[in-house]
């Protein structure tokens, strides 16, 4: 059985449910193979006081230092951040911090054949720093902005490039990820596309619509857009857009985001603005259990996103049998590419949401072909990609001292 410790930055918590709930889905169904067994190291900045007037910082004191999770031990140790100005030193900051925590690890009787580290900057730039120190083979996997907003930076790209020299192996989530990661200089060969996957028992559609509706105060054509409110997740595209798509509702999912954008006050006086306050509701955060009755009682979900890795909303909706209008960031055009997911806009704005709206009803799919066409996105390819990638690393590493020891014999 392989022996990994998956290191993220994002990863859920006591505090923050859904925080990186896609690091541990993809681990999960990792263990569920029976052939990986996984222990979990996901770092917090280290604040002093866990008051709620700190925000996301008190939310951060508050995290447990360990806990059990879908029968996951993992601990959350704390490391030095310097917010706003520590962004050059995340890596190193976080290195150093974690480079004890690990060798207690191993000390303790784990001693873990690899590293499995998601999003790159800083988690997986400082997971190489760890392997080097600890001989172990790191895995970083890609997953969107890591690849897509840090290398703008001088100092996050030669941190970036330096950490995908000294990695045993490279992942991203989508193709198009790919394509960044070549272009900031990483040689093709080197990266696996391993796509996210959705939880196909869990994300399936309501086994009653009508009720699940009734319940949700859904009682006309209903649009669903999901994500934190700011201005990159697109939500401002879609309530613009009602102005043009008399009869239709819109459902909100989603919170406060803490990155650069937040435009939920504005949100709601855009709502005032336009005169849509009967047509448009926010309903805040909700749990996946909650976001599922959301997911399988909406017509569409609207991902009108800037830029996106592999969205899991998009996977996740379709899973429920709902189809999607999405723009084409990212991994987006890689799964909305057949007619029972639903429409492409043709660009990113309220107008071309309402024309795909438009089109999308004019040859509405069944929503079991939807769900039909969900069931080839589940996690089991990406599961035997990842293990198949281990392996590769571990047994080239088993057999390099044996080439060495062959080569200095016939010199």
């Amino acid at each position: 059985m392989l022996k990994i410790l998956t290191f993220s930055l994002l990863y859920p918590n006591a505090c923050q449910p859904s925080h990186g709930i896609f690091v541990e889905q993809r681990l999960r169904k990792l263990v569920e193979s029976g052939e990986v067994e996984a222990r979990v190291v996901a770092p917090v900045p280290w604040f002093p006081s866990s008051h709620r007037a700190f925000g996301r910082y008190g939310r951060y004191a508050a995290v447990p230092l360990r806990e059990m999770r879908h029968d996951i031990s993992v601990i959350h140790p704390r490391f030095p951040s310097i917010p706003k100005i520590g962004m050059n030193l995340a890596p190193t900051l976080v290195a150093g911090a974690m480079h004890k925590v690990l060798k207690g690890i191993i000390a303790d009787g784990y001693d873990f054949d690899l590293i499995d580290a998601h999003y790159f900057y800083p988690d997986g730039v400082a997971a190489t720093m760890l392997g080097r120190a600890l001989n172990k083979p790191v895995v970083v996997t890609c997953r969107g902005d890591d690849v897509l907003q840090f290398p703008r930076f001088r100092r996050p790209r030669q941190l970036i490039l330096e950490g995908a020299q000294r990695a045993a192996g490279l992942v991203t989530v989508s193709g198009d990820l790919k394509n960044a990661l070549c272009e900031l200089g990483v040689p093709a060969h080197r990266i696996t596309v391993l796509r996210n996957g959705v939880d196909l028992k869990f994300f399936r559609p309501p086994a009653d619509r009508q009720s699940v509706r009734r319940a949700l105060g859904i009682d006309r054509p209903t649009l669903l857009s999901v994500g934190h409110l700011i201005e990159r997740k697109g939500h401002h595209f879609a309530v613009a857009a009602l102005q043009d798509l008399p009869g239709f509702k819109l459902v909100v999912v989603g919170e406060r985001g803490t990155e650069a954008g937040v435009m939920d006050t504005a949100l709601k006086e855009q709502v005032r603005r336009l005169g849509l306050s009967d047509r448009v509701r926010f309903v805040g955060s909700k749990s996946h259990a909650e976001l599922r009755d959301y997911y399988g009682a909406a017509d569409a979900l609207v991902l009108a996103t800037a830029r996106e890795g592999m969205p899991n909303v998009m996977l996740e909706s379709l899973g429920c049998g709902t189809p999607v209008i999405a723009t084409s960031a990212g991994g987006i055009p890689e799964i909305l590419n057949v007619p029972e997911a639903g429409a492409m806009m043709r660009e990113r704005t309220s107008a071309a949401v309402a024309e795909s709206v438009r089109e999308l009803f004019s040859r509405y799919p069944r929503r079991e072909d939807t769900r039909r066409y969900a069931e080839t996105l589940g996690w089991d390819a990406t599961t035997r990609g990842q293990i198949a990638l281990f392996e590769r690393i571990l047994g080239a590493r088993r057999s390099a001292p044996q080439t060495r020891q062959v080569a200095a014999s016939t010199q």
